[in-house]
């Protein structure tokens, strides 16, 4: 790859560049519902008036999403930011797999019919159940069901993940009800088995990610594959006692089940089934993966490991080579900016928690987890409790090692993510919301008054809207949705708002411009990142969202 040239007008400022990633942090549509707005952020407001401003798209097309209706994510968010183009992501690949066949005619997904036509044994498919679009999508798992009974596939086992995060929080039995529909259909001739075997909430089983709680993937094992757990005759029956015995729960949080037959679980995993597990994205997969496909485990008392063929949508890490098996080749990103300042000799640190620390890390170098020579990462370990009952997080152990970094005079880059205003957000908790925003907000002051005093260049920006938009719309009206008792029905899952985009150069060192651009998304930060450090970004890389130096119109 070719090396960065420098600006020949601007060499960067004498501190250095720090990117802070907002998590969830957007710019609402409507006052009521847009807990940024209502949050107390003093920082925020005084950059927006007195800063480089403007609004990025963190959404659909803009992040390599199919639609422009499809919400933005932390995944794509970070590939988008960290590699300053868009590519087709997970979403769009599969689909475009599955629409053309390709899927269907690839190696692996033929080596894992073929395992359980010959032992008559039993195709398994474990994945988050909605059509949220950020990790999975039902549509994907129905076409799959339906193409393995075409090719003579008699037994299928399904192990849904309940959503509630990326779709509405208590929106699960409308996609129990669409999919007992579904295998009814399918069902229909006599000639197939396909039913619904074990499941559970994405936040109780299976669906951890940055190893912060493998007591989830250990009772994600314990029900999908040893059949073991409080069992009921239907899905429905085991979220509606559920609701009934712990009132307000939502559906990201409800317990395992396991579906039961003439007195036994109806399809744990055994010696010579295939599993897929049909999850897209990589950072909630990763562990179920090494579960299934570690020779040795740790982590848990897996017990014995049953001899399966196992498969991911996508591969999940090209570095590690995981999952061993996959579908659908993810997208080949490459040349990120973060491999262009090591090749540059310009000194990194990464840092967040636990949370969003792969994010920054792995997503942010294009999905690898290899580290370049001239990064620096720190993980500061997330607390393992509901974000509600902690909604400041670790941003003060962000902020103060973030400090300490400037401080150093080590580093000319610096990357970090604040969680607190999406893992919040997904509680649907107004309250703590509210106070992780203003966590956030602190957070930033810190750094504005760090930055100032050591001459570098500040950027806040987010990778995806979600505390800006709290409460469910009547999508005619735009008014709040209330509940029988008249308060507003929360909403879980991302935004499709805007993000802020704020370049603070309290130095002027830049003599940093708005560039005209026309819709701008978050894959311009990286240009804007290495322009602002003095080089010239690449030139297939979405355009800097500033001009700098004495040359230049603004």
């Amino acid at each position: 790859m070719d090396k960065l040239k420098p600006n020949g007008t601007f060499g960067g400022p004498v501190g250095p560049v720090v990117l802070a990633i907002m998590d969830g942090v957007g710019i609402g549509r409507n006052p009521s519902s847009d807990y940024v707005k209502i949050a107390h952020t003093p920082n925020l407001d005084w950059l927006r008036e007195h800063a480089i401003y403007t609004e990025l798209r963190a959404h659909g097309t803009a992040v390599g999403l199919p639609d422009d209706s499809d919400m933005g994510n932390s995944e794509v968010g970070h590939n988008a930011i960290g590699c300053g183009r868009v590519f087709s992501q997970g979403a769009a690949l599969v689909g475009r797999a599955i629409a053309s066949g390709s899927l269907y005619r690839g190696e692996v997904w033929q080596e894992l019919l073929a395992n359980v036509r010959n032992k008559d044994a039993t195709l398994h498919f474990i994945g988050l159940f909605s059509d949220g679009n950020v990790h999975s999508n039902i549509a994907h798992l129905e076409a799959m069901l339906q193409q393995a009974k075409a090719e003579g596939v008699r037994k299928a086992r399904i192990h849904p993940l309940i959503d509630g995060r990326d779709v509405p929080p208590t929106s699960a039995l409308e996609y129990v009800d669409r999919f007992d529909d579904f295998l009814r259909e399918i069902n229909g001739d006599g000639s197939v088995d396909y039913c619904i075997a074990s499941g559970g909430g994405r936040m109780n089983i299976t669906m951890d990610r940055y190893n912060a709680n493998w007591r989830m993937v250990e009772r994600g094992w314990a029900t999908h594959v040893r059949g073991e757990g409080r069992s009921f005759p239907s899905m429905r029956q085991a979220i509606e006692t559920f609701r009934q015995e712990a009132p307000g729960i939502l559906d990201q949080d409800l317990p395992p089940f396991v579906i039961e037959r003439d007195g036994a679980p109806v399809g744990p995993i055994v010696n010579g089934d295939s599993v897929i597990f049909f999850n897209f994205r990589g950072d909630r997969a990763l562990e179920i993966t090494k579960a299934f496909e570690a020779e040795e485990l740790s982590e848990f008392e897996r017990g014995p490991r049953p001899e399966v063929l196992y498969a991911g949508m996508m591969q999940y890490d090209g570095d590690l080579g995981v999952p061993q098996r996959y579908l659908v080749t993810p997208p080949a990103i490459d040349r990120t900016m973060s491999e262009y300042l090591s090749n540059a000799g310009v000194k990194q640190f990464a840092i967040s928690e636990t949370q969003k620390f792969g994010h920054m890390t792995y997503f942010f170098n294009g999905n690898n987890s290899g580290k370049f020579p001239t990064e620096t990462w720190k993980e500061i370990p997330s607390d393992i409790c509901p974000f509600e009952q902690a909604p400041r997080m670790k941003a003060d152990e962000i902020t103060d090692e973030v400090i300490r970094a400037i401080e150093s005079g080590e580093y000319r880059f610096i990357r970090l993510n604040y969680p607190n205003g999406d893992m919040v957000g997904h509680t649907g908790v107004f309250e703590a919301v509210k106070l992780a925003v203003e966590a956030v907000d602190e957070g930033v002051g810190r750094l504005m008054a760090a930055v100032q005093k050591a001459g570098g260049i500040l950027i806040c920006s987010a990778d995806h809207g979600n505390s800006d938009d709290m409460c469910e719309l009547n999508k005619k009206t735009g008014e709040l949705k209330l509940d029988d008792e008249g308060k507003p029905l929360p909403k879980t899952a991302h935004s499709l708002n805007p993000v802020p985009a704020i370049i603070y150069d309290p130095s002027n060192a830049a003599n940093a411009r708005s560039a005209r651009l026309e819709n701008p998304g978050i894959a311009n930060l990286a240009a804007t990142c290495i322009t602002l450090l003095g080089y010239i970004p690449p030139a297939d890389y979405t355009p800097s969202l500033v001009e700098v130096g004495a040359s230049g119109n603004g």
